[in-house]
C-alpha cells in the first residue's frame, strides 16, 4: 500500500475539528486492540490512548498508580452514536467478570450526559447498572495520554506510513491526533477499514 504526505493532509483537513466531534471513553484491557479495533468504524474521527480511572498524578506505562489502560475517542454523531460504541464496547467483553490486574480492567466513563444511555443499553441487555462487574465511573476521570510508542502501536511497525507521517512534517503529537493514523492503525492491524483493505500480512512493509 501507498500513502504519501498530500493525502495525509488532504484527509486531516477534511475531518471535522474536535469542536464538532464528541468523546467516548473506555478500558477494555490492553488499549492497543481498542485503540485499532474503533479506529475502523466511519464515524470515529481520532484515538488514542492513555490511562484512567484513578487517583495517581501523572501515570506512565511502568508506573500506573492504580489507573488502568483506556481508549478515548472523538467521534462524530451524525455518523455513528454513543449507544454504538457502547454496544462494541460492551461485545468486547463480559460485563459479568473483570480482570484482577487493574491495569487491564474493564471500565466505562460516561459523561453526564450519557450515563443514562449507559442504563438504558445495560437493560436491554439483561445487566443491572448496579451490579455488573465492569465499572462505571461518572463523571469520567482525568484521562493522561499515555507514551508516545504506544500510541498508533499497529501502525508504527509499518514504515511506508511513518515515513509519510515524517515526510509530512508530523511530530509525535500530531500523529496521534490525525483522524489518517486512527485508520491506518486499524488497517495495520487487520481490519478493513473505509478507505482500505487489510494490510496486516502485505509484504515488503
Amino acid at each position: 500500500m501507498e500513502v504519501t504526505p498530500n493525502d495525509i493532509q488532504e484527509y486531516d483537513e477534511s475531518a471535522p475539528t474536535s469542536a464538532e466531534t464528541e468523546t467516548a471513553t473506555f478500558a477494555l484491557g490492553c488499549f492497543w486492540g481498542p485503540d485499532a479495533r474503533f479506529g475502523s468504524f466511519d464515524g470515529v474521527i481520532r484515538t488514542r490512548v492513555g490511562y484512567a480511572g484513578g487517583t495517581t498524578a501523572d501515570p506512565t506505562y511502568h508506573d500506573i498508580g492504580n489507573h488502568t489502560e483506556a481508549v478515548q475517542l472523538e467521534y462524530d454523531p451524525s455518523e455513528i452514536t454513543y449507544t454504538t460504541l457502547l454496544m462494541i464496547a460492551l461485545e468486547s467483553h463480559d460485563p459479568r467478570r473483570q480482570p484482577s490486574k487493574r491495569q487491564y480492567q474493564h471500565i466505562l466513563f460516561p459523561t453526564s450526559s450519557q450515563k443514562e444511555t449507559v442504563k438504558t443499553v445495560l437493560d436491554s441487555n439483561g445487566f443491572d447498572i448496579n451490579s455488573v462487574a465492569t465499572r462505571i465511573t461518572s463523571p469520567p476521570s482525568p484521562f493522561y495520554h499515555a507514551e508516545d510508542y504506544h500510541q498508533k502501536y499497529h501502525l508504527r511497525s509499518k514504515r511506508w506510513a511513518i515515513e509519510a507521517f515524517d515526510d509530512a512534517g508530523y511530530d509525535e503529537e500530531a500523529l496521534r491526533e490525525s483522524p489518517t493514523a486512527a485508520i491506518l492503525n486499524a488497517t495495520a492491524a487487520g481490519h478493513e477499514t473505509h478507505i482500505t483493505e487489510p494490510i496486516a500480512d502485505t509484504p515488503n512493509q
